[in-house]
């Protein structure tokens, strides 16, 4: 299971992402002279091998011409590696020439198998360029770094986790928080991208720097108003999501819930011990025109806390999400109890189901 896990305290923990280790990463030659210097290497390896097959036939089979084939995949432009597949073509015929078809005729079937699902794969990833896969790793580093949760008063707590469905590297899920009117509210929202993996990766990277930028421009009533017309004008086909909003304001602890399509709040009461449904009503952005949301107005007192999450996290293809939902609030009930410091990593942990995005925010007052 991937997950991402964002917290806010004081002291913001030091984060480990893919930016440290990217620096390590084999790069792709990118100049003309990186590009002929390498493909004059794998030239030069596939006439070793050549050699070493026609001396040394029991040592050096044919199929390890599918080595300088691998890496030219990795480190060359698909001009250059149809280059390197011509040399291979004719060091191949060469052998044939000398050990005799019947003697290499296998190895030789499974060099061309080899040979044609690289040259696949080398097509697949010249149409994303040489930078793809970098680009590929700063979008996710993009959409994680917009879901940061802001520094809070010492007496809140906010936990938000993220994980993706399969373990995929792109999930369509993310959070994006904002402390407003001069840090005395915090805006939260929560949203469920339709689909899954890269193109959900891609929406959600869209929708969350357009999500961040009207927090705390326009007033909490508006705010699913004004996502759902930005969704309508993308006209997508897969283009709805689901969202819950949330405004809390950190001095007085009032808030105001509206959801869009999406699974009820749910607050502890601490004095009694007992959770409430949070009951808002609104259609999936970017399905109508004319979309009312009705929100929810409550407050949380001291020791009282708040869950918000999208429906991987209760719902599965054999239980309905309400069930879904008692068990998750008994569960973070236990935990609660034990003082458990990291309750959403360990509700996300605990899920029934890997199928589908999961994302879990958990507030409380101190």
């Amino acid at each position: 299971m991937a997950a991402v896990r964002l917290s806010s305290t004081r002291e913001r923990p030091v984060r480990l992402t893919e930016r440290g280790w990217r620096r390590y990463r084999l790069a792709v030659p990118r100049s003309h002279d990186e590009q002929s210097f390498v493909l004059l290497g794998l030239i030069s390896l596939s006439v070793g091998v050549l050699l070493f097959t026609v001396l040394e036939p029991l040592w050096v089979p044919t199929a390890w011409f599918a080595i300088p084939l691998l890496l030219g995949s990795l480190l060359l432009t698909i001009r250059s590696f149809l280059g390197l597949l011509l040399v291979q073509a004719v060091c191949i015929v060469i052998v044939l020439a000398i050990t005799g078809p019947s003697t290499a005729s296998v190895s030789v079937v499974a060099a061309l198998v080899v040979a044609a699902v690289i040259m696949t794969a080398a097509v697949a990833r010249s149409r994303l360029g040489p930078m793809g896969e970098s680009m590929l790793i700063d979008l996710r580093d993009r959409l994680r770094s917009q879901s940061e949760l802001p520094d809070l008063p010492p007496d809140w707590s906010v936990q938000a986790v993220i994980g993706s469905a399969g373990g995929a590297q792109f999930a369509g899920d993310f959070v994006v928080a904002a402390t407003t009117q001069k840090g005395a509210q915090l805006e939260v929202v929560v949203v469920d991208v339709s689909g899954k993996g890269l193109a959900a990766g891609t929406r959600a990277l869209l929708l969350s720097g357009a999500f961040g930028g009207l927090l705390g421009a326009l007033p909490p009533g508006g705010f699913l108003t004004a996502a759902n017309a930005y969704l309508l004008r993308q006209q997508w086909t897969e283009g709805f999501a689901t969202a819950a909003h949330l405004a809390l304001r950190l001095d007085t602890g009032t808030f105001e819930l509206r959801t869009a399509g999406h699974p009820p709040g749910v607050q502890l009461h601490a004095g009694s011990g007992r959770w409430e449904v949070l009951t808002s009503s609104g259609p999936a952005l970017g399905l109508l025109d004319d979309a009312e949301f009705d929100g929810f107005t409550g407050r949380l007192s001291r020791g009282d806390a708040l869950m918000i999450f999208t429906d991987g996290m209760v719902e599965t293809a054999e239980r309905d999400f309400t069930l879904g939902i008692d068990k998750l609030l008994g569960e973070a009930e236990v935990m609660l109890r034990k003082g458990d410091d990291d309750v959403a990593e360990r509700l996300l942990a605990l899920g029934d189901s890997t199928a589908d995005d999961r994302t879990l925010l958990f507030l409380h007052r101190r």
